[in-house]
């Protein structure tokens, strides 16, 4: 799927997320917010502008967030994203109020809605975590700009195909094939569990660290 596709999905079969910045002392904050519009170049939520959240993300201006879509763990799709927010103000109101009329129930008069204001995520990158597939699926994307960020387990040259990573991945990702030299992992389904570096004998699996490809 494409980014939008993933934010798409967000705001229409998630919608309710729970997001997380940090307060004046740097410590983690979690709120519930609604994604009440998506598009091409990121997604948009709105906020109160006498709320903590409001006065943090001006401060801040960086999120994430996670939704799940499903009615029990091994049917759910997960979506996890962060990236860079900005104000952008009154403008998209009331396209946003229209595509999410229960907004008028919270807020009901032209006068208390003068407390609202449009936030929008407009550069960040995502990850997606699909458990109701056998085997799972796992798939990162960019928006806006932003740089893939690359984190993943590989498995390098010294590898002598004894299969011991084989016998203990969960999701029987790890293959052979009969034109390399090495196994390999494949990266849409893995897990992250990390017991592959844990028993391999010649330390051929190595855990990349957080780079920008």
């Amino acid at each position: 799927m494409t980014a939008e596709a993933y934010l798409n999905f967000l705001e229409k079969k998630i919608h309710t997320v729970v997001t997380a910045v940090t307060d004046e002392s740097g410590h983690p904050v979690t709120c519930v917010m609604d994604i009440v519009h998506s598009d091409e170049t990121g997604i948009y939520f709105l906020t109160a502008k006498g709320k903590s959240l409001y006065r943090r993300l001006r401060s801040q201006a960086y999120m994430a967030l996670s939704g799940f879509y499903g009615t029990s763990t091994m049917t759910s799709v997960a979506i996890s994203v962060r990236g860079q927010v900005r104000e952008v103000g009154d403008s998209l109101l009331p396209l946003l109020l229209q595509k999410n009329p229960y907004m008028y129930e919270i807020y009901p008069t032209p006068e208390s809605r003068q407390a609202l204001t449009v936030f929008h995520l407009y550069a960040g990158s995502g990850e997606w975590f699909d458990l109701s597939k056998k085997p799972i699926e796992r798939a990162s994307f960019t928006f806006g700009g932003a740089k893939a960020i690359c984190e993943q387990y590989l498995i390098g040259s010294n590898c002598t195909c004894c299969h011991k990573c084989e016998t203990v991945c969960p999701q029987q990702c790890i293959s052979f094939p009969s034109d390399s030299p090495k196994a390999l992992i494949q990266q849409e389904h893995c897990l992250h569990c990390g017991r592959c570096m844990v028993v391999c004998p010649a330390h051929a699996v190595i855990r990349t660290n957080a780079q920008e490809v």
